[in-house]
């Protein structure tokens, strides 16, 4: 069932990548389409599996192509493409969490059917909610080179959030306030009443880093501190990766053991998940780190058994559907997955070939985790950044241990904030401290000119090539294990109850 899952999953996703990288057109879909039925007619006289399986895979690969027809048809029809290039005055509604950056805001704005990004000053003090009125250029977004050398297509990336046009430079209004959806407004105010509580307690840089874990704002980092994260391996951190998720998810789920029933532990947990997932905003790490912890929700109170890869792919695959670009278009969908896959696929069998000590110095599944989920992510890396650590293993076994406790002091700090200024102080300190020992390892660590190492162009075909040698390893791999597995011949396994 689960080797099925994957190869349609795998047929849909080629569907999706074909038309994502050329225009296929409705013809040529209608046709893919039109075979699959042939082969549904053909197995519905000759019951013949493998008729059944080309209808499957001509089915589900139309699926994926005409998917992104779809997807395509909201772009390139807008009545914004006769003013292009030119000064315009616009009125629309944030629909987003202002993204403040170190020297200007980006704000998603809303008009009648189009979403655009207006770019304005630092110090326009916008909310979500809001409707402005902007004046400025707009223009169409252009790819460009990175300091790394390689080509960021940006037009394809703001379509994978619905934007095809952008203003830079804008003048901003504030026309009205306190629009937009009401929940999403109120928790992203108890969101900067949290952080401003925080703020009046711990002192930077500290509580930037306190918030990038809690919360994924990394925009008062810096760039000297963000740079140091990058070369030593530990950007994941702050830009709330699935560990960061699960980590408060885990928390959550804890405190409400102690006084709700299984039932009614579901209903809370999941409700908390999307609350949390619209307080940090809906990034594709977010949104499949929240979906694979409310299907384990799920799986408890049905008293079903949780399959972790089987959770992967149905959330990979639901968010495709939803947002078909994505697969190809959003680099940190990709490096979610991908980490997140080599954790389960990866770990296992290193544990089993290779890691004889059972527990080295308390530190084997942090070495562990931090090998798999580089090796997984390494062609992508190569690909979309240029650039690798090569001591991400050693600064990740140093810091992963302390994440869970910044995170836990950094929340009670600023929960306690709320009511007694002295009370959080206390906790306050602590979470300092801890914050404090993971800005010094990045920077110690991130000093060293050897930290990391940028490559030359690596090309798609050199992505392919090595996910297909790490395949292949994994496979051997896999075939030794159960080779070894001599144990067990002539047992019975039965499934607990």
């Amino acid at each position: 069932m689960l080797a099925r899952l994957i190869f349609f999953a795998l047929t849909f996703c080629l569907g999706v990548s074909v038309a994502s990288l050329q225009d296929v057109g409705l013809v040529n879909i209608s046709f893919i389409l039109f075979l699959g039925l042939v082969f549904a007619l053909l197995y519905r006289r000759d019951k013949s599996g493998r008729y059944l399986s080309f209808c499957l895979v001509f089915l589900v690969l139309g699926l994926g192509l005409l998917r992104v027809e779809v997807a395509d048809l909201q772009f390139g029809n807008s009545d914004l493409e006769t003013y292009l290039n030119t000064e315009v005055t616009l009125e629309g509604i944030v629909v987003k969490e202002p993204d403040y950056r170190e020297k200007s805001v980006q704000l998603f704005v809303k008009l009648v059917d189009d979403l655009v990004l207006v770019t304005a000053d630092r110090l326009t003090k916008v909310s979500y909610g809001d409707t402005i009125k902007f004046s400025g250029q707009l223009e169409l977004p252009e790819s460009f080179v990175t300091d790394l050398g390689r080509v960021f297509d940006y037009p394809k990336y703001l379509q994978a959030k619905g934007v095809e046009y952008r203003v830079s430079f804008a003048e901003v209004e504030i026309v009205a306030e306190d629009g937009g959806n009401i929940v999403i407004r109120n928790l992203l105010k108890l969101k900067s009443q949290f952080i401003n509580s925080t703020e009046l307690i711990i002192n930077e840089p500290e509580v930037g880093l306190g918030k990038g874990l809690l919360l994924g704002v990394k925009s008062s980092l810096g760039e000297e501190i963000e740079d140091n994260f990058r070369r030593t391996g530990i950007i994941h951190i702050v830009v709330l990766s699935g560990y960061n998720v699960m980590l408060v998810v885990a928390f959550i789920l804890f405190c409400f053991s102690f006084f709700l029933s299984l039932r009614w532990r579901l209903v809370s947990g999941v409700i908390s998940i999307v609350c949390f997932a619209l307080i940090v905003g809906l990034s594709a790490t977010v949104v499949r780190a929240s979906i694979m912890a409310s299907l384990v929700l799920f799986a408890q109170a049905f008293g079903k058994q949780y399959d972790v890869l089987r959770a992967l792919i149905f959330a990979g695959l639901v968010m495709i559907i939803i947002n078909p670009y994505l697969l190809l278009f959003d680099i940190g969908f990709q490096l979610s997955f991908m980490a997140t896959l080599g954790l389960i696929l990866l770990v296992p069998q290193f544990e089993t070939n290779f890691v004889k000590n059972q527990d080295i110095l308390q530190a084997r599944d942090f070495i562990l985790a931090t090998i798999s989920t580089q090796i997984a992510v390494l062609p992508l890396l190569l690909y979309h950044i240029g650039e690798i650590s090569l001591i991400a293993v050693v600064v990740n076994l140093l810091v992963l241990p302390i994440v869970p406790i910044a995170m836990l002091l950094t929340f009670i700090t600023g929960i306690l904030g709320f009511f007694s200024i002295t009370l959080g102080s206390l906790f306050g300190f602590l979470a300092s401290v801890s914050l404090s020992y993971i800005l010094f390892v990045a920077n110690f660590f991130g000093s060293f000119s050897f930290a990391a190492v940028g490559v030359p162009e690596f090309s798609i075909y050199g992505v392919a090539v090595m996910y297909l040698f790490i395949g292949s390893g994994y496979w051997y791999l896999n075939c030794s294990r159960f080779e070894n597995k001599t144990v067990l011949r002539g047992w019975t396994i039965e499934e607990e109850k």
